[in-house]
C-alpha cells in the first residue's frame, strides 16, 4: 500500500516549505503520522521533526443543465504537513 498519493504543490505550500520549512502531501485516508513519517523518511532520505494531519470531507455540488439538476460529490482526502528536521529539504522538481 503506498502511503504517500502525491506532494501539495501550491504557492502557500511553497511558501511554508521556504520559511517554515514545511511540505504538504495527500495521503491515504487510513494512514497515521507514524507511517507518514516513515513513508516520507524512506522516500526522500530525509529526518522529520512532525507530522499534522487534516481529514476533508467530500462537499456536494450541484449544476443547472438544459435537462435538469445534476448533483454531485466532490472526493474527500486525508492531507498531512510534514515538518522535516534544520537543515533538510525535498526537491520536488529533481526529476523533471
Amino acid at each position: 500500500m503506498n502511503i504517500l498519493l502525491k506532494p501539495i504543490v501550491t504557492e502557500k505550500m511553497m511558501a511554508q516549505s521556504e520559511s517554515l520549512n514545511r511540505y504538504g502531501f495527500i495521503v491515504e485516508k487510513t494512514a497515521n503520522k507514524l507511517q507518514i513519517k516513515k513513508a516520507v523518511e524512506e522516500l526522500y532520505d530525509v529526518a522529520v521533526d512532525s507530522v499534522n494531519t487534516m481529514r476533508y470531507g467530500g462537499k456536494v455540488k450541484s449544476r443547472f443543465t438544459k435537462s435538469g439538476v445534476q448533483l454531485g460529490k466532490t472526493n474527500s482526502y486525508k492531507k498531512a504537513i510534514v515538518t522535516l528536521a534544520e537543515g533538510e529539504a525535498i526537491d520536488f522538481y529533481s526529476n523533471i
